[in-house]
């Protein structure tokens, strides 16, 4: 099974970046540990600040993965090209935030990837990746 994590801006200072919020963790050092625990799996990690190159990650990986786990970051709240992308592939995206976004700023409660993700997952810290790589192991 091939599964890709695509992250979106700023995610690539976790461990450094309010850690009260995203915790002390680098994505890296993290990432490290998914692919220990689940080393029968094909892992791939991705992470942009560019908002038309986490589309073209989506589009190139949404034919033939068999799974995208998808953090937008701040794009999931502004970007309508990365919710088209979502709904233009074959790849079953499960939407992931570190964060509870519901009991943050208003303006992080709505989602343009939402309405074409087949799963949501918010607020676990980054236990939110693993639920959601799990999800793909029914």
């Amino acid at each position: 099974m091939k599964i890709i994590i695509i992250n979106g801006p700023n995610l690539n200072l976790l461990g450094k970046r309010e850690p009260d919020i995203y915790g002390n963790l680098s994505f890296e050092d993290f990432f490290k540990s998914l692919e220990d625990k689940y080393a029968n799996l094909e892992l791939v990690y991705y992470q942009s600040n560019i908002e038309g190159e986490l589309i073209d990650k989506i589009q190139e990986t949404g034919f033939s993965f068999d799974g995208i786990i998808l953090n937008a970051a701040a794009y999931t709240h502004t970007s309508i090209g990365i919710g088209d992308a979502v709904k233009a592939i074959e790849t079953p995206v499960i939407e992931v935030h570190i964060s509870n976004t519901f009991a943050r700023e208003e303006f992080r409660h709505h989602s343009y990837i939402s309405p074409n993700a087949a799963g949501i997952i918010v607020g676990f810290g980054l236990k939110s990746y693993e639920l959601a790589l799990l999800s793909f192991l029914k």
